[in-house]
């Protein structure tokens, strides 16, 4: 009987003892698979929250911005199309709401020119009709040489180009009579906005109506006068020079500018 007790009790402490480990191995294989779902979270959201920043596009704060920032290109198209600056930078406040509308931040659009046979990128938009083609491009440069393209290369515009070119009155009747704009007030517009803002004034110094702007003394060193609208970055364009450039020359220790101002121009 005692033998049968202690038989008893042996197989007794050899169950316990091989349950034991068997069990614990359990448990941790369960506090390590918790760990790994937590490391695999936790790096999943930070990349996206930074591509939706990178896209964000930062629109002019105002139509005097504006005109700072694209008067020099509207010039430079003057030279090559014999478009009047003043007509082209006007169109481009009002087609573009002064670059804060769609078109102009997600498509760099300024003219609203619809797509007709477009091979590039293109954007959708409501217009006369639900979502309409219209171009897209990478710089708003590119769009100022394409509205330059699309008047010069249609035979509807080539009576404009009979006009004077600082004739922006008769620049802004052209436009509507051949169909560039159904608004009837479209001209009335953009004389406004080239009389308020005194856009004709980039007419006259592509055509070299504006000679008191530059003097040349000591030798041949370039300096202009500041005028009204002048921005250094205008300047550095015109020059073909940069910023710093122009600052370092003249000590200037910020980017403000005074009309009447002298600066020295690098050569």
């Amino acid at each position: 009987m005692i033998f049968k007790y202690r038989y008893i009790l042996l197989m007794l402490l050899l169950l316990s003892f091989g349950c034991g480990p068997k069990k614990g191995i359990v448990t941790k294989k369960k506090n390590e698979n918790k760990r790994t779902e937590k490391v695999e979270v936790k790096t999943t959201e930070t990349p996206d929250k930074e591509d939706v920043e990178e896209v964000v596009a930062k629109p002019p704060s105002s139509t005097d911005q504006y005109i700072a920032t694209y008067a020099e290109i509207a010039k430079t198209e003057m030279r090559k199309s014999k478009i009047p600056a003043s007509i082209t930078l006007a169109q481009g406040i009002l087609e573009s709401g002064s670059g804060r509308g769609r078109l102009a931040v997600e498509a760099n659009n300024h003219f609203g020119i619809k797509c007709h046979g477009w091979t590039g990128a293109k954007i959708y938009h409501d217009d006369d009709r639900s979502q309409e083609c219209f171009r897209k491009y990478r710089h708003a440069s590119s769009s100022y040489e394409d509205h330059s393209e699309f008047l010069t290369g249609r035979k509807r515009y080539a009576d404009l180009f009979k006009l004077k070119q600082d004739d922006y009155k008769g620049w802004a009747k052209g436009l509507k009579a051949a169909g560039y704009a159904t608004d009837r007030k479209y001209p009335q517009k953009l004389i406004s906005l080239i009389e308020r803002y005194e856009l004709y004034k980039y007419d006259e110094e592509v055509l070299g109506k504006n000679d008191l702007e530059i003097v040349r003394v000591n030798g041949g060193t370039t300096v202009h006068i500041v005028n009204k609208g002048d921005t250094l970055y205008s300047l550095s364009k015109r020059y073909n020079t940069t910023v710093d450039a122009i600052k370092s020359l003249n000590r200037l220790n910020s980017n403000d500018l005074a009309i009447g101002q002298e600066l020295k121009i690098p050569n």
